[in-house]
């Protein structure tokens, strides 16, 4: 039943069950404990995991392992932080049990959608997906990235409004898309985060072969980062866009290229030819058009 307080309507907070002991699972464990929602039960592979991540947690909870299952006594809330090839698994698993009542399932895929709880669905479950556009390699740390993240919420009505309001009692900001979009928007995550990473890692390649150790090249290009990051919260990429593309420096993009050529870094080329062309489309017509396409010539006879 809603409890009132001051005229206004509260409504209880789920219990939660988490399935899925890893970085996430135990960021979201941690940052729903700290707002009030109960966690009754983790559920993780491997035992000494679970214990750890228990310990973690130091909370007064179920701890099971896949083995153990058959035990299982779901929560209202089940949040399933598993990776996605193991989704289906889970779902099939909760299949087999007999639970009383309807809870709400949600998993915390980026890239799948709701319609791999079907067969929950078919029951009556409520189901959905929450999903965090942040990166969590810390759970302790990762609480609060939660925190201040966006997260992406699709499922039926019922797993929807829940999901919104464990966001907005995290104190973050939800939206939603069509489920047919999420492998597409999954996608510009990683561009974002994990394709950025891949590239900071292969710009510390190139300032190696200038002589610097990779500790000194993470801390030197790590400013670079963050002001460009800087540069994005306050315009949009075509304005916060900097350096020699911006400024249509063919002179520089003819030395960019030929060092990395002549340093054999076949991988820093590729990569330097395909951001440059886009680099270039986001310029508009803040350059000269002949310059513009002079830089696009050099871009494409560099890749023969």
């Amino acid at each position: 039943m809603p409890n009132r307080k001051n005229g206004k309507t509260r409504q209880k907070k789920p219990t939660v069950s988490i399935i899925g002991s890893g970085r996430l699972g135990m960021a979201m464990a941690m940052a729903l404990d700290s707002t009030g929602y109960r966690i009754t039960s983790l559920v993780g592979r491997r035992r000494p995991q679970v214990r750890k991540a228990a310990t973690l947690l130091n909370l007064k909870l179920e701890t099971l392992v896949a083995e153990d299952f058959d035990k299982y006594d779901a929560a209202e809330l089940i949040l399933v932080a598993v990776p996605d090839d193991r989704i289906s698994e889970v779902a099939k698993a909760l299949d087999r049990i007999q639970i009383v009542g309807q809870p709400t399932v949600l998993h915390t895929s980026g890239a799948l959608s709701s319609a791999l709880f079907a067969n929950l669905a078919g029951k009556g479950w409520h189901t959905g997906s929450i999903h965090p556009l942040a990166s969590i390699s810390n759970p302790v740390t990762g609480v609060e990235a939660l925190r201040n993240a966006y997260w992406c919420i699709e499922g039926d009505t019922k797993a929807t409004r829940i999901a919104r309001r464990i966001v907005r009692d995290l104190g973050a900001r939800s939206f939603s898309i069509g489920a047919k979009d999420k492998p597409l928007y999954h996608a510009a995550a990683v561009m974002t985060s994990g394709n950025v990473v891949a590239l900071f890692d292969v710009a510390m390649d190139m300032l190696e072969r200038c002589g610097l150790s990779r500790r000194e090249a993470q801390k030197i290009l790590l400013p670079l980062l963050q002001s460009t990051a800087m540069n994005l919260s306050h315009a949009e990429p075509r304005n916060a866009l900097t350096g020699t593309f911006a400024r249509g420096d063919l002179s520089t993009v003819k030395l960019h290229l030929a060092s990395l050529q002549e340093k054999g870094l076949d991988e820093g080329l590729e990569l330097y030819r395909l951001l440059g062309k886009h680099a270039l489309d986001l310029t508009g017509r803040k350059i000269d058009r002949t310059i513009v396409e002079e830089i696009r010539r050099r871009l494409r006879d560099s890749g023969r």
